[in-house]
């Protein structure tokens, strides 16, 4: 029978009568499977505090970082600042969305799956190609899984990346293919682009696939045409890693032949955070459809003839023979798709025409006031969207710069050096539809006071 403890907190008889129950004779007989130098002799915990006095030492903690409400930000670099509307706040916090999993049994699952499919369709018609799949958990792991896509479709051990892909998605495709019996080559860039001769140098017929970003690192367009034709005329895959905020002005991928299209869905309904979670996309033409990673959600009609939703394909491992998967993804990041659908929903075509014209028209604004600075000029000379490179003179260093920024209230942009140790004293500048033209202005402003 169990023993009937009346328990009163931080009573030493209490503690004794519990060790006993269990059958030691101290607290130290409990810990003795743990190393003595682990071991912490003394805690020093604070006396405990009301309720009001804790919210308002969490908040003085909370005041001390540096956020977005109180400070400008020119950073990009693969995380952005876009506007977020309220209503995709309100419609995704909802309790049947933001508590949901995977929806293995969809005659409980309709309305998270009728929330994939949506995405997809979304997805589909922004990039124009065929078929989208469930989101991904990010922009660099589809890129991985569009390159071993292509390695298991191709049957060839070559893959090439431009030099101007994400540096950090280099770092995951990398760490995807080092186990792999593959030749991982990296394609020279020629003015913030990809060089279409370093690529016509170091294509052949053992090559699986060609992985290239528009708008790139460095914001600039690439010349995708002549990419994919160079590509396809090697019967390789072409596989273009693309910023969904750009499409609404920009030609899709889907229009100029890409084969893979790929990207991370955070500038569409996402905000930074602490740089995550983001989520993935991962869009094909028909002919690699039951080769995607991850799943897709189809439409159906029930039993009654009604319109319904179900996981169409499921390619993990988990669901099929191991030896048959084409990838061990196994989940999706639902609700930041959700986010997006919604995003998508509420901007409509119209408004994601408006957003692409705003981020270029600002940030060209903002690259064109920058430079009439003495010792700054544009660090290339290529079309680019909402994110360019500087350069300025050597005797003001970019650490120096970005500490009197963040002085004035501004963070500053990415000191290039720190992935392309070639460039020096280059920075990497974002603007947005979220920069209004007096903070541009009292961003030139700032670098005149420091330049």
């Amino acid at each position: 029978m169990p023993v009937k403890i009346n328990y009163t907190p931080n009573t030493e008889s209490d503690i004794k009568l519990m060790l006993k129950e269990i059958g030691v004779n101290s607290v130290e007989d409990l810990l003795v499977d743990i190393p003595e130098e682990l071991l912490c002799k003394q805690i020093n915990i604070p006396t405990g505090m009301s309720e009001m006095e804790l919210k308002h030492s969490l908040k003085s903690l909370s005041d001390k970082n540096a956020n977005l409400n109180k400070y400008t930000s020119y950073l990009g670099a693969g995380a952005y600042e876009h506007f977020v509307p309220s209503v995709v706040d309100h419609l995704s916090s909802r309790g049947e969305f933001y508590t949901c999993y995977t929806p293995y049994q969809p005659e409980v699952s309709q309305g998270t799956l009728q929330g994939i499919y949506e995405f997809q369709s979304m997805m589909c018609e922004l990039l124009a190609m065929d078929i989208a799949n469930a989101s991904m958990y990010d922009g660099a792991s589809a890129l991985a899984e569009a390159a071993v896509l292509a390695i298991r479709h191709k049957q060839k051990r070559n893959v090439l990346v431009s030099k101007t892909v994400h540096p950090e998605y280099r770092e995951v495709l990398s760490t995807y293919l080092q186990e792999l019996d593959v030749k991982l080559i990296e394609i020279e860039m020629e003015d913030g682009i990809t060089s279409v001769s370093g690529l016509e140098s170091r294509i052949d017929n053992n090559t699986a696939c060609v992985l290239v970003q528009t708008p790139n690192f460095f914001g600039c367009l690439e010349e995708t045409e002549k990419l994919v034709g160079l590509t396809h005329k090697n019967e390789a895959i072409f596989v273009a890693c693309v910023n969904p905020m750009s499409l609404g002005i920009i030609k899709p991928p889907g229009e100029y032949g890409v084969d893979v299209a790929v990207g991370d869905i955070q500038p569409l309904g996402n905000y930074i955070n602490y740089g995550g979670p983001h989520a993935g996309f991962f869009a094909v033409s028909k002919e690699f459809m039951r080769k995607m990673p991850g799943r897709l959600a189809g439409a159906t009609t029930d039993t009654k003839g009604r319109r319904a939703f179900t996981l169409t394909l499921q390619t993990r491992e988990q669901h099929i023979r191991r030896a048959k998967a084409t990838s061990n993804i196994c989940t999706n990041q639902q609700l930041l798709a959700l986010r997006t659908c919604i995003y998508l929903s509420t901007l409509g075509k119209a408004g994601m025409i408006d957003i692409g014209n705003l981020n270029i028209h600002k940030s060209h604004y903002a690259i064109d006031r920058i430079c009439e600075l003495d010792g700054i000029e544009p660090l290339f000379d290529k079309p680019f969207f909402n994110e360019f490179a500087i350069k300025i003179s050597d005797n003001c260093k970019i650490e120096e710069i970005n500490r009197r920024l963040f002085e004035s209230g501004i963070i500053g942009g990415l000191d290039l050096s720190h992935f392309y140790p070639d460039i020096n004293n280059a920075m990497l500048l974002c603007v947005t539809e979220t920069k209004t033209k007096e903070d541009i202005d009292n961003l030139v402003s700032a670098f005149s006071n420091i330049i």
